[in-house]
């Protein structure tokens, strides 16, 4: 008696074979999925994709997507993380979860450019208003806080010009008014300090984490998270994340659950490469000022050494204002191993000139200025082409 054979375009979709449980590898299993299937109706009506007790729907959560979950929320020192398609969704995600028309937020002066450009346009066009503050300056913010002020960003360090502030006394001024606070934590990267404990009591109540910068490492991928410790905070900005439907690709995550675990010796590499080329470029007679946190004579670094156990690989240089800005382009043009790029904590040592003239309300620079960010080359190699670069260029 013969078996019929099954018809091909049923049996390789409804194949009986599982394979068996228990495997286990130092990376975690990469799951993809947009419908997820039950095995009865009652499983159905009964998960709980809240929680992260049962799978639902791709766009809740995944194994994989989970896991990337728990351990940033470990990275963090939080409880709950929801991801994000990039660092600046994570801003977006908690200024669209907890603010409504009639509202107002308060932003340093010093953040990141998107960040306040987001305030400036959709925000403002939904009714909710912003101010932005002096970040080195406490009594600033408590000046600019009103009846109508329901959260306060902070960054640490400021976006570009890298500005370390107090941020107890900013943590402080706003929990003494019952206000929100959330911190753009991508610099710090969960390893340079303690977001929800930074001493005295006080932390923050949200970390919003470019994840596509040190927790992913290549240069690749792009996503973001978003921090808390408490669960109804927590819920509120997790119905938000579920109602406009942000999710992230399971390949994407895949790759920075591989790169997590390289994440505090890449940041130790760059943090010290970071600092040795930064101490080379304070020497140089062309530079008026040395931004970077770790280095005392920059902004807060007082501050810096009251919070931080580390610094990320990254710093600017302020030229001397005699400088003509067309010699500083033709400087970073004459760089060969610094490419010219934005992001950073990549393998990829990058270098970027800013106007400060547009970037900020009150700038404390007339000078050019370029950001650099150490990848992972030799820091000899680094001095050698910042150096060439400067003769090239014909400002050595």
């Amino acid at each position: 008696m013969t078996t019929k054979k099954a018809d091909p375009a049923t049996a390789l979709i409804h194949h009986p074979y599982h394979p068996p449980q228990g495997f286990e590898a130092p990376q975690p299993g990469v799951f993809k999925a947009s419908t997820v299937i039950f095995p009865n109706v009652a499983a159905l009506r009964a998960r709980n994709w809240k929680s992260k007790s049962g799978y639902t729907y791709g766009l809740h959560g995944t194994p994989t997507t989970f896991t990337l979950e728990e351990r940033i929320a470990t990275l963090e020192g939080g409880l709950q993380t929801l991801l994000v398609p990039s660092g600046l969704a994570s801003i977006a995600l908690v200024d669209m979860a907890l603010l409504k028309a009639g509202d107002e937020l308060l932003i340093p002066d010093n953040a990141y450019g998107p960040n306040k450009e987001l305030a400036r346009n959709e925000l403002a066009g939904w009714g909710i208003t912003h101010r932005f503050y002096d970040a080195m300056d406490p009594a600033s913010l408590a000046a600019a806080i009103t009846p109508a002020t329901k959260l306060v960003w902070l960054e640490a360090a400021g976006s570009v010009t890298m500005e370390f502030p107090d941020l107890r006394a900013l943590v402080r001024i706003a929990r003494e008014r019952g206000i929100l606070v959330a911190l753009d934590n991508t610099w710090g990267a969960g390893i340079a300090f303690d977001a929800f404990d930074l001493g005295e009591g006080l932390a923050v109540d949200i970390s919003a984490h470019a994840l596509t910068k040190y927790p992913s490492g290549g240069g690749d991928v792009l996503m973001g998270a978003v921090t808390t410790r408490d669960e109804a905070l927590h819920l509120k900005l997790k119905f938000a994340h579920m109602r406009m439907g942000w999710g992230v690709g399971a390949n994407d995550a895949e790759a920075v659950l591989r790169a997590l675990p390289s994440l505090p010796l890449r940041y130790a590499a760059q943090d010290a490469a970071g600092r040795r080329l930064a101490q080379w470029w304070a020497a140089q007679p062309q530079v008026a000022q040395l931004l970077h946190p770790a280095l005392p004579g920059s902004p807060g670094h007082e501050h810096w050494a009251s919070h931080c156990r580390a610094a990320a690989g990254l710093f600017s240089v302020v030229f001397d204002e005699r400088i003509a800005a067309e010699r500083i382009d033709a400087f970073v043009d004459a760089l060969r191993l610094f490419k010219l790029g934005y992001s950073w904590a990549g393998p990829v040592s990058l270098a970027v000139p800013y106007a400060l003239g547009g970037m900020r309300e009150r700038p404390a620079w007339k000078g050019a200025l370029v950001r650099f960010s150490l990848g992972l080359e030799n820091v000899d190699d680094l001095i050698a082409d910042s150096e060439q670069a400067l003769k090239a260029s014909g400002l050595a």
